[in-house]
């Protein structure tokens, strides 16, 4: 039976209406990554940045001073409560994610939740059901399925390019955990979960695999490392205590896709020398494509009786669905941030031309269906390694 691909569709969602009042955001936690959801909304014209809520009243006045936002709250609780806001965006650390958001969705606010969605599968659901029953836009950022090759490669399978599915692989390889004296909030299963970076890093791989090949991952076989059991955690002053670590280095998941092909999978933060390494190469019946994160312009396509070519982004020779998300001309670079930028396009726009949250598809943005589907794939992980490496189906509901 031949596979099925994804649908060839526009993952574009930019409001068509130029004459419409200014979304307005707030977006709670501003660490490393909140400073980059405000770039990539400033970016878009029809939304702004309105207020922030950080760690303290202190930070934020301080973030808000820096960056020129109007607004800075004393909690997120005030940023979520305050009728002026109509999208709130929430970039704190994992543990942060469900509480702000079911505040958020309680306020009739529309949410942005930063990625993994959240600690378990159980707040996952608890949040993807409360916004059903509120019917507010609800979105996750996974970001970097919307890089412009990426989505061509998508496009490519989608139109029968590749072929039948067959192999699907690639890896997550940071180096920011290689050492004892390295440490980071990822480490604490309280704060970032239980399997650090295989739930966190990892989600991204989970969601492109899918989101590229149309498919869906139904079991996986998981075994995870950990190299490094006692790190140096600070604790102020140039101080450091002994952290017993809980959560594994590394991880290696095998994993079937629903139409039989086979992924495989790895992950970590102890690799020296591989900064922000994430690649994914889908092998079908007539070509392979592959894509990595640290050349993203580029796409690796592989033939058996014609040459290999390595293709760079030229908008015009894109697929017609992928065009709309190339902001330049060929030769100009688009990276991470455009990517972003082009995530929060879609999910504001759609707010902005007031969309029903029910035709909200997974595709022109992750919902909060698409980060509980891949909670249950994290839960099959764990249950996995938990039990020796043995083949764990993924829950359905």
């Amino acid at each position: 039976m031949r596979a099925r691909g994804p649908r060839s569709q526009d993952v574009q969602a930019e409001p068509t209406d130029t004459t419409m009042k200014k979304l307005r955001v707030g977006i709670v936690g501003f660490g490393f990554i909140g400073p980059h959801h405000l770039d990539a909304i400033r970016r878009l014209g029809f939304a702004e940045v309105t207020g922030i809520a950080t760690v303290s009243e202190q930070d934020a006045r301080r973030q808000a001073e820096r960056y020129h936002i109007s607004n800075h709250y004393a909690s997120w609780r005030q940023l979520v409560a305050d009728p002026a806001i109509d999208v709130v965006d929430v970039a704190t650390p994992t543990n942060l994610h469900a509480p702000v958001a079911l505040a958020a969705i309680a306020a009739g606010k529309h949410v942005i939740v930063d990625k993994p969605m959240a600690l378990n599968t159980r707040e996952a659901k608890k949040m993807h059901d409360a916004a059903r029953r509120a019917g507010v836009v609800n979105a996750v950022t996974f970001s970097i399925r919307y890089n412009v090759m990426l989505q061509q490669a998508r496009a490519m399978i989608a139109r029968g390019a590749v072929g039948d599915i067959r192999v699907a692989t690639g890896h997550y390889w940071q180096e920011w955990l290689t050492k004892e004296t390295d440490f980071n909030w990822r480490l604490d299963p309280k704060q970032g979960g239980a399997l650090g970076m295989i739930s966190d890093a990892g989600a991204h791989w989970y969601d492109m695999v899918q989101h590229v090949t149309g498919r869906r991952i139904v079991r996986v076989l998981a075994d995870f490392s950990r190299f490094i059991p006692v790190r140096q955690r600070p604790v102020g002053g140039g101080k450091t205590v002994d952290y017993r670590v809980r959560v594994p280095d590394f991880g290696i998941i095998l994993c079937e896709l629903d139409n039989g092909a086979r992924g495989l999978f790895s992950t970590g933060a102890i690799s020296a020398g591989h900064k922000n390494d994430l690649t994914l190469e889908v092998c079908g019946s007539r070509a392979s494509v592959r894509w990595q994160q640290e050349r993203p312009d580029e796409l690796w396509v592989g033939r058996r009786d014609e040459p290999n070519q390595t293709w760079i982004k030229d908008p015009p020779l894109l697929d017609p669905s992928v065009r709309s998300l190339a902001a330049l001309p060929g030769g100009h670079y688009e990276a991470w941030p455009d990517a972003f930028r082009n995530l929060m396009r879609n999910i504001l726009g759609f707010i902005a031309e007031g969309r029903d949250p029910r035709e909200a598809d997974g595709a022109t943005f992750p919902t909060f269906a698409t980060g509980l589907g891949i909670a249950r794939i994290v839960d099959a992980i764990a249950a996995s390694a938990k039990a020796g490496g043995k083949w764990k189906p993924v829950a359905r509901s």
